[in-house]
């Protein structure tokens, strides 16, 4: 699925009088899907206030005199070698994972992006081709995991915050041992200034991902990067693209599709991947399925950050590791909100506490904020 520009002139006027774009423009299109009403997926009735708050931020010419030390140094004699002339039968994509060529030679400047070898592929690769086998649900929510633990980075893990803006399947690459890797920064945003809420810009991105508020205002915050984000975790769930128009009409948007299923139990295992087989947890499905509806809640401000999200994913996370995940028996006489309701956490304005509200008894969790560290990859 290719990302476009938007069409929406008339509300971006201040566009010039922001700051420059990380990357150019892709080939220009037209959105005319109508607004999508994210509080309808919101089955659990989230209400919670998070604001919308601005910190610190550092322009990238703070960090264009800081050189890493790191990187190894190829010359352009070894990467024709290794690419075969730069042939374009083994190119793997465009963008830059670190490191870098930089050579002046008697045909001039050579400046060349070397990437880390992801071998397998993208997240869609292996929901979508039928080619490739399916990807395992404990997998999935390890992915869910890594995908939120790096948006929480970009977006509460710097002195600066980005703004991913182009958040999708397609994007999230898998490397040996699958673990998850965000990639393609052509779109990404610097976030809001001092004082400022949001960034305003023309509107870009991929159908089916970008947040409405983003769609219809051009105000880009990280709270449209959570939005996608809840489309991505039914991408997990369902196996389906956020838009197909190879499929029935009632079936092609993927977030109208699932929304009649989410009040019955028998109805919500109707749309978990079918290349499952079988092979999963409903009640973590169930429980991936009430994130992505706070994700997807139609006012950005009651979406939760994406340092909380990544709290619930790994309370999922954990909780399915090291069980088996063989399809939970049906019972027809259970509510599927009540395993929900159970596992919704609720931040505490003022202590900053988690709690997990069940039936007949309040417990309370540490709050643990997550906090980015440098991992030798050795």
């Amino acid at each position: 699925m290719k990302c476009f520009q938007f069409s929406n002139s008339d509300k971006n006027d201040d566009h010039n009088k922001t700051r420059k774009s990380t990357s150019g423009q892709s080939s220009a299109s037209v959105f005319t899907d109508p607004d999508l009403k994210g509080s309808e997926y919101n089955s659990q009735n989230v209400s919670s206030d998070i604001s919308t708050e601005s910190s610190s931020r550092l322009s990238f010419s703070c960090l264009s005199n800081k050189k890493p030390c790191h990187l190894k140094v190829f010359t352009v004699e070894e990467l024709k070698s290794a690419t075969k002339n730069f042939s374009r039968s083994l190119m793997l994509g465009e963008g830059g994972f670190g490191g870098y060529c930089a050579q002046d030679d008697e045909r001039g400047i050579q400046r060349l992006l070397v990437y880390e070898f992801l071998p397998n592929r993208s997240v869609q690769d292996h929901l979508i081709s039928r080619f490739m086998s399916p990807l395992p649900w404990e997998t999935r929510l390890n992915i869910a995991r890594d995908a939120a633990r790096g948006l929480a980075y970009l977006h509460e893990g710097m002195e600066f915050q980005i703004i991913f803006r182009d958040f999708k399947s397609s994007n999230i690459l898998l490397d040996e041992k699958w673990n998850a890797k965000l990639s393609d920064f052509g779109l990404a945003r610097l976030g809001p200034s001092d004082g400022l809420s949001h960034v305003s810009t023309a509107v870009m991105g991929t159908v089916g991902y970008a947040a409405p508020e983003y769609i219809q205002t051009g105000r880009l915050t990280s709270k449209s990067d959570v939005w996608s984000y809840g489309v991505f975790l039914y991408e997990l769930i369902t196996g389906r693209r956020p838009l197909d128009r190879n499929k029935p009409k009632n079936e092609q948007k993927l977030l109208e599709w699932v929304r009649p299923h989410l009040s019955d139990l028998k109805k919500f295992e109707q749309i978990l991947d079918p290349r499952l087989d079988g092979n999963y947890s409903i009640k973590s499905a169930q429980k991936l399925a009430a994130i992505a509806n706070r994700c997807l809640v139609k006012h950005p401000r009651n979406r939760p950050k994406m340092s909380e999200v990544l709290e619930m994913v790994n309370q999922v996370v954990e909780a399915t590791e090291g069980a088996k995940c063989p399809r939970t028996p049906v019972d027809e006489s259970s509510t599927p909100n009540v395993d929900n309701d159970m596992f919704m956490i609720r931040c505490l304005n003022a202590s900053r506490r988690l709690v997990e509200h069940t039936p007949r008894e309040n417990k309370l969790l540490v709050w643990k904020l997550w906090k980015p560290k440098l991992v030798s990859s050795n």
